[in-house]
């Protein structure tokens, strides 16, 4: 086949060109562009449109390659379901040189297999995963708004060989192999970071890194940590027990011990909207805690601020009360501020005896049980 150059200015992209190329793509050809990265080669998710550019690049049939999304909203339509920490590493990495890796539950594939066509659904999520990359290129993003198919998009280069970073070196190596190439005007500072992206794996609430790459580990650990606050009256009775608890059900499911949560990237904390700072957790919370193998002994009381409030990614009131104390420190708390169980009240225990406080307990445990369950899909 003879490869096709078409000139496109990235600041002022030719959209004819753009359709041009994504017609290209829809029609079962490919099509080399530039991202952030690396030039990577767009091809639409079909069978043999795929078995093309395995050829093209060399590479044995059975390697998958990650899907390519125009805007960070796409997502949705792919993983019907995102945990908090997810939506948080997208919201801080995306678009960008991250390629997430999700891992998908039996119940979410079965969802998503009525929500996509079966052909791209068998070639998508094999192995219950699916790899997403939304790169941050005008001339990406632009192809990829355009194509009317779902994209994958592998690196630009033979197989074994290093992945192109200019127009020039995809000729070098894939001439006569992909059915055009988008070379901007100036490829001076187009692939900015001339590294491969970094991979990420996400499974149940955890995030590993696959690969190491423009983004390093660290970075990822920031971008993704994340800090949950309970908050009751005191911070004697109630959220302590949502604390303790909650720390309990995480190092449970990422199969770690409490104290190495946060290298983990959670961190759970608890404060309340009145009391004091330093006080210890009532003697039922202690005992309770005890019975469930958590030492709450060394619980000191503090006072909910609104640094503490901003630092939270995900605040759980006990009360509508606390709820609205919370809002008047800070405002835009609300999209993060839920009350722990539902749309119900969890009533104060104090002064109560330990059955009453054996009671409160039960009712968070089970109120953290579905909340967690839903924010570490």
């Amino acid at each position: 086949m003879n490869t096709e150059i078409i000139r496109v200015d990235p600041l002022n992209i030719d959209m004819d060109k753009v359709y041009a190329a994504a017609a290209v793509i829809d029609g079962g050809g490919l099509v080399a562009f530039p991202t952030e990265t690396v030039y990577g080669v767009a091809c639409r998710v079909e069978g043999s449109s795929l078995a093309k550019l395995d050829a093209a690049k060399g590479r044995p049939g059975d390697k998958r390659y990650s899907l390519h999304i125009a805007g960070a909203d796409s997502i949705t339509d792919y993983i019907h379901r995102l945990s908090f920490r997810a939506c948080k590493l997208i919201e801080n990495c995306w678009p960008g040189p991250v390629t997430v890796v999700f891992e998908l539950s039996e119940p979410d594939l079965s969802e998503q297999k009525k929500r996509v066509d079966e052909e791209i659904f068998n070639l998508l999520y094999q192995g219950g995963t699916l790899g997403v990359r939304c790169p941050d290129n005008p001339i990406a993003i632009a192809l990829l708004s355009a194509c009317s198919r779902p994209v994958v998009a592998p690196s630009a280069n033979l197989s074994g060989q290093e992945p192109a970073l200019t127009a020039d070196e995809v000729l070098a190596q894939l001439d006569g192999r992909v059915d055009m190439v988008i070379a901007p005007n100036d490829e001076s500072n187009v692939c900015r970071y001339q590294l491969n992206s970094t991979v990420v794996k996400i499974s149940s609430g955890n995030i590993s890194i696959l690969r190491e790459g423009a983004v390093k580990m660290g970075d990822i650990e920031n971008m993704s940590s994340m800090q949950i606050l309970f908050v009751c009256t005191g911070n004697t009775c109630r959220s302590p027990m949502g604390e303790y608890f909650c720390k309990k059900y995480i190092a449970e499911k990422l199969e770690c011990n409490v104290d190495e949560l946060e290298k983990k990237g959670y961190k759970v904390v608890s404060a309340g909207v009145y009391g004091m700072d330093g006080a210890p957790a009532s003697r039922e919370v202690i005992d309770i805690c005890k019975q469930k193998g958590i030492d709450a002994s060394s619980h000191h009381s503090r006072l909910l601020t609104a640094e503490m409030v901003e630092e939270s990614d995900i605040i759980f009131a006990m009360t509508r009360g606390h709820g609205r104390g919370i809002l008047s420190m800070s405002p835009q708390a609300e999209s993060k501020c839920f009350l722990l169980d539902g749309d119900n009240d969890i009533p104060d225990p104090i002064g109560g005896g330990f059955d009453v406080y054996n009671k409160c307990a039960c009712i968070i445990e089970r109120a953290l049980d579905n909340r967690l369950c839903e924010m570490m899909i």
